[in-house]
This record gives structure tokens, C-alpha cells and sequence, in this order.
């Protein structure tokens, strides 16, 4: 685990969550260990979360999607609803709320530019903290392939100061990859960059071969990583969704290729010749289960509580089992993910979890997460939807 050389410094600089950190421990180390049931303050629910931590409802907010953090701790957050919203410390209130269409799924600040991405544009405005901004202050920066399914466009700025988006393939089996050979309008299925100090900034191919990679991740070397949402046409159990570490011009497979009881399986729904032959892929660092969804996903510094390295948004499967009822969803939670030293592998924890009933019935679905000053933030874009925070 990349933090496990600051554990014990940190348990004696803080003796009275030793609890806490030696639960989430024999958790990540494969122990078992039950998540205690709590009211969450701010509706009527419960949840089960790590032992002494606290989950709250902020505010309620109109299906918000992802977090980010600008200078002077606002706080960002695209939603389904056409709107982004802007917070300020504590985060209990909306202080800002920029009308924008084309579905602005997440937003980053950047070099005194505020950036939006929508399904079809990347867009920005000059941009300072506090500041008054409308939509018609944005301009075009550089358009994005469109068209429908898989119409999130996740935003995150690279440790070279260049802008990265992820698209998802518009199905299960598009014939559509990143590279620069082929039609822009079907360059989907991964990341691509952009150097916005460029005259005129365009998009470069950065990795493919990912179905829907919503949730990104920049670890402390740099690293890339990235949340896969596998395709639906393999039944309710298989394949399961990824994690994966991603590197500049790696290609993760699909749609040719499925990661599927721990190898890389050819996929017969499309027949067309992969671009590369399956030696030549990667394993991912975990795996969900099928129709998981994972969404959101960020990095936590070494002296986090729970002593995770990742953390990510479990969104849950929408679809059922003809026969088996609503019961048979996948339940939506948070999870902590504790990486190996060279960080190519990575083991679950459950952080957060009873969002779903015995019977199927949820009362929220996480989508985007973030963490700062020592809490845990996370949106729920369906039930109660808003944003919640969890702190030890």
C-alpha cells in the first residue's frame, strides 16, 4: 500500500481514532469486519460506515455528478440537471448556480480558466474565485464526439497541464476507438488530451480500448487511473467492471476483449480485427463486480483516516434479472481501494454501504467523490439526492 509507511507516526500523533485506523486495516487486509449501521444526519436513512465516523446530508442538489475542487476551496459539481453548481466551505449551501445545456457532467479550474465538459464541447471562461458567471460568458475551446449512449464527459486536469476527457463507446460493441486514424465522430472509448495554451487546441489520443471510463485519477507518481464500466450483452454476472492504470497509448481491449475469470477473452460481438492482440494487455488493478458501476474515483493523501489509497463511487446497476427481481441490482456503496507498493494491484474495503434493501429498494446511488480536509465527499444523482459528506 503506498501509505503503510506513515501508519504508525499517525497513530501516535492521533491515539484517539486508533479504532477507527486499526478497523479500516484489518478490513484492507483482507480481515472481516462488519460496518457498523448509522442514522445519517440530515434525512431519514441509514448507512453502515466505518466504526466512530459520521455520514451527513449537506445539501440536497438536483442530480449532481462529479467533484471538483478550485482555489480557495470551491467547490465544483456538474450534474444531469443542466446545471453546475459552485460551494463554498462549510458546503451546506449553493453559492452559485450556472445555467448550462449539453449536460455539463464535471468542470475543473485551470490556469485562471474555469473548464466545462459536455457530451459535445469543452468549453471555459476567465475565472476567478467568487466570481459571477453565466453561460453566455463561456467560449467553444474545442469540440468532443458526440451522438448518443454514454453522453458523460469526465474532466481532470494532468500533471502536465494539459486537459484530459473521457468518453464511453456508444454501446456495447461500437466499432469506435481513439486514434488518430480514425473519424473523429467515433474516437470514443478512453482518453484523450488536450494543451489549451495551444493557439488552437486540439485533441490527442492518450489511451483507448475502455467502454465507459467515467471515473479518473491522478496518483502522487502521476499515474493515471481509470474506472471501466464493462458492457451489459454478457448476462448479469460477467464481465466484471475495471480498474485500471493507464498509461500514454495503452489499449485495454475493448470492445474485442473482455476480462473475465481473471484472463482476457475475445469478444464475438464484433468481428472486425483488434488493434492489438491480447498479449499485449494489461491486467486491471481490481475488479467490481458486474454492473457495479463504478463512477467517481479520486486519490487520498497518506494521513487519511481509513488508510486507503483510492476511493471510488459505486453507482450501482441500473437493470434487473427478468426472474430474480429488484433484489438482484448490484448495491450502490463507497469503496477504498489499498494499492501495492507499485501500485498495479489493488484490494476493496467498504467504506460506505447500505444505500439498498433487502428487496432492491435504494435510497441513494453515489456518482461522484472527492475528499478534503480530512472528510469524504461524495453526490447521489438518484433517491436523495444531494451531497454527503463522511468524516471520522
Amino acid at each position: 500500500m503506498i501509505a503503510h509507511h506513515t501508519t504508525q507516526a499517525l497513530r501516535r500523533s492521533a491515539p484517539t481514532l486508533a479504532g477507527l485506523w486499526l478497523g479500516a486495516m484489518m478490513i484492507a487486509a483482507g480481515q472481516a469486519q462488519a460496518l457498523p449501521p448509522v442514522e445519517v444526519v440530515g434525512n431519514a436513512a441509514r448507512a453502515n460506515v466505518p466504526d466512530g465516523a459520521t455520514l451527513e446530508k449537506r445539501l440536497a442538489l438536483r442530480a449532481p455528478r462529479l467533484i471538483s475542487f478550485g482555489p480557495e476551496d470551491e467547490m465544483f459539481i456538474g450534474s444531469q440537471a443542466g446545471r453546475l453548481y459552485r460551494l463554498q466551505p462549510p458546503y451546506d449551501r449553493i453559492d452559485a448556480e450556472i445555467p448550462l445545456s449539453g449536460y455539463p457532467h464535471s468542470a475543473v479550474v485551470h490556469d485562471g480558466y474555469l473548464y466545462v465538459a459536455t457530451t459535445d464541447h469543452l468549453y471555459r471562461t476567465a475565472y476567478t474565485p467568487g466570481q459571477d458567471v453565466t453561460e453566455v460568458d463561456f467560449e467553444g475551446v474545442a469540440d468532443l464526439p458526440g451522438g448518443g449512449g454514454h453522453a458523460s464527459r469526465s474532466l481532470s486536469v494532468g500533471p502536465d497541464g494539459r486537459l484530459y476527457v473521457a468518453l464511453g463507446l456508444q454501446g456495447n460493441c461500437s466499432a469506435q476507438r481513439l486514434a488518430d486514424d480514425v473519424a473523429f465522430e467515433d474516437r470514443r472509448g478512453g482518453v484523450m488530451a488536450l494543451d489549451p495554451t495551444h493557439e488552437t487546441p486540439g485533441w490527442t489520443p492518450y489511451v483507448s480500448g475502455l467502454r465507459n471510463p467515467i471515473g479518473m485519477a491522478w496518483s502522487p507518481q502521476g499515474i493515471l487511473y481509470l474506472n471501466n464500466n464493462g458492457p451489459d450483452h454478457w448476462g448479469y454476472e460477467a464481465p466484471p467492471e475495471l480498474l485500471v492504470r493507464a498509461e500514454s497509448g495503452s489499449f485495454h481491449g475493448m470492445p474485442w476483449y473482455q476480462w473475465n475469470d481473471d484472463e482476457w477473452q475475445r469478444d464475438t460481438c464484433i468481428d472486425s480485427a483488434p488493434p492489438a492482440g491480447r498479449d499485449t494487455l494489461a491486467p486491471p488493478v481490481a475488479t467490481f463486480a458486474a454492473r457495479s458501476a463504478p463512477i467517481g474515483l479520486t486519490f487520498l493523501p497518506e494521513d487519511n483516516p481509513w488508510q486507503v489509497d483510492m476511493v471510488s463511487a459505486i453507482h450501482g446497476s441500473w437493470a434487473t434479472q427478468a426472474s430474480g427481481g429488484r433484489a438482484t441490482r448490484r448495491p450502490p456503496k463507497i469503496v477504498g481501494i489499498r494499492l501495492d507498493d507499485d501500485g498495479r494491484q489493488g484490494q476493496m474495503v467498504d467504506l460506505v454501504s447500505g444505500f439498498q434493501a433487502a428487496n432492491g429498494e435504494r435510497w441513494a446511488r453515489p456518482a461522484g467523490v472527492a475528499y478534503h480536509d480530512g472528510a469524504l465527499y461524495f453526490t447521489a444523482d438518484d433517491g436523495d439526492t444531494g451531497l454527503y459528506r463522511l468524516t471520522p
